[in-house]
């Protein structure tokens, strides 16, 4: 049993390393992609937009896919799709071609990102502690790879196809290799099922899937809102923190492209000592600090006086943001065990909808009031999480014990139910 789960950690760990270096290989080389391709500075918008739209759509399919197919399955031909699209936007020429890449890479990720959650989720829960920050470590790290190669790439004027080329050569077999030990769900509970946890599991499960379409929605409102306002934070980090710092605190060129990157690996640090945490003092203080840290980090943001001090905010950011994501995906598999994949599935598609508010939010903001003012915004908005946190309260312990336990019966069972 411990081999299987290993590997199936391992396994899934790479597969976040894996989208994380896509994504950022995808977001960071924008102004190539635009250039090869002629975009306009009108038509740039909609084309970024077109991405989490699509992602989101990809979400909800999933949610209606994992009633009959096992989300690994569902992971291990999503990845694919996702790295050879990357390669088709570095392979066009003609606006079509964009178009036709774009999507299945936004499908294709909303797809992955669903279904990697989906077991990460159903193997903490067979783990009993908690492991999902450490595969969204993973992910930070993939994108601190995917952005130091774009780097490379822009510094030597590669073309976007030779950039993304050996990237893709390289994940795209270890990727089919690794798949074969990702471990759903249902596997994970045939290797410790317990008689007893299994029938009162299954009974609140019933429960859970009886209950109407207004109760579930309110029971998930909380972490939607949370994830929402998570995406906003980062989607404000990723695509202002270059121009405040160069345009309001009066940095160069150069240090206005660093604050994405120490706010990168600071995720990466969090992320990496976050379980820690989450095992010594609970889910709910950890998400309470996080918020508080990342409120802190808008706040340095918005009264630094210079451009070192903007960059510690930065930093702040970073460490803050990088735990409500995981720990909101966690909260969704605990709050409907006999549904979370479906629960998993609904809860992705606010973080396309956080991505897709967060950036037009500030910059209107920005442009009608100051960009210091905009900053308080979604400093607001983070704080808010704080009014929401009980929501990542574990259940009633069940053993009498003090500890949570792993509920193998319900593991990754439920596509069904929400």
């Amino acid at each position: 049993m411990t081999d299987v789960l290993r590997r199936g950690r391992a396994s899934l760990a790479f597969s976040f390393f894996a989208q994380g270096a896509a994504f950022a290989l995808l977001v960071t080389r924008i102004p190539a992609i635009q250039d090869r391709y002629g975009v306009s500075d009108a038509l740039l918008p909609a084309f970024l937009a077109a991405v989490p739209i699509l992602a989101g759509v990809g979400s909800v399919t999933t949610e209606q896919l994992v009633k009959r197919i096992r989300p690994s399955r569902l992971l291990r031909w999503s990845q694919p799709v996702v790295l050879l699209a990357l390669l088709g936007v570095g392979a066009g020429d003609r606006l079509v071609e964009l178009a036709v890449a774009l999507g299945a890479f936004g499908l294709a990720v909303g797809a992955l990102d669903a279904s990697m959650n989906m077991l990460g989720v159903s193997l903490q829960r067979t783990y009993g502690r908690s492991i999902m920050l450490g595969f969204h470590a993973t992910y930070s790290l993939g994108g601190i790879v995917g952005a130091s190669l774009a780097w490379v790439g822009a510094h030597w004027h590669l073309s976007l196809f030779v950039s993304y080329l050996p990237v893709v050569l390289v994940l795209l077999p270890a990727a089919f290799v690794g798949s074969r030990w990702y471990v759903d769900g249902g596997a994970a509970s045939g290797l410790e099922a317990e008689a007893d946890v299994d029938a009162s599991v299954d009974a609140e499960a019933g429960k859970r899937q009886g209950e109407s379409g207004a109760l579930v929605f309110r029971l998930l409102l909380p972490l939607c809102l949370v994830m929402t306002f998570a995406y906003i934070g980062d989607s404000t980090v990723s695509n202002w923190s270059a121009k405040y710092l160069q345009d309001v605190l009066g940095s160069s060129e150069q240090l206005a492209t660093v604050p994405y990157n120490v706010y990168m690996v600071m995720t990466l640090v969090g992320r990496a000592v976050g379980d820690f945490g989450v095992r010594r003092f609970g889910a709910v203080a950890v998400v309470r600090l996080g918020a508080v840290v990342a409120a802190l980090g808008f706040a340095v943001v918005a009264v630094a006086p210079g451009a070192w001090v903007g960059m510690l905010g930065f930093t702040l950011l970073g460490l803050g943001l990088c735990v409500l994501v995981p720990q909101t995906f966690a909260a969704a598999g605990r709050l409907f065990p006999g549904a979370s994949d479906a629960a998993i599935a609904r809860l992705n598609i606010f973080n396309y909808v956080g991505f897709l508010i967060g950036s037009p939010l500030v910059g209107a903001l920005g442009d009608a009031w100051n960009y210091r003012g905009a900053m308080l915004v979604p400093m607001v908005l983070v704080l808010a999480t704080l009014g929401y946190a009980r929501s990542f309260a574990p259940e009633p312990d069940r053993y009498g014990d003090g500890h949570e336990r792993p509920r193998t019966a319900d593991v990754g069972r439920g596509s069904n139910g929400l």
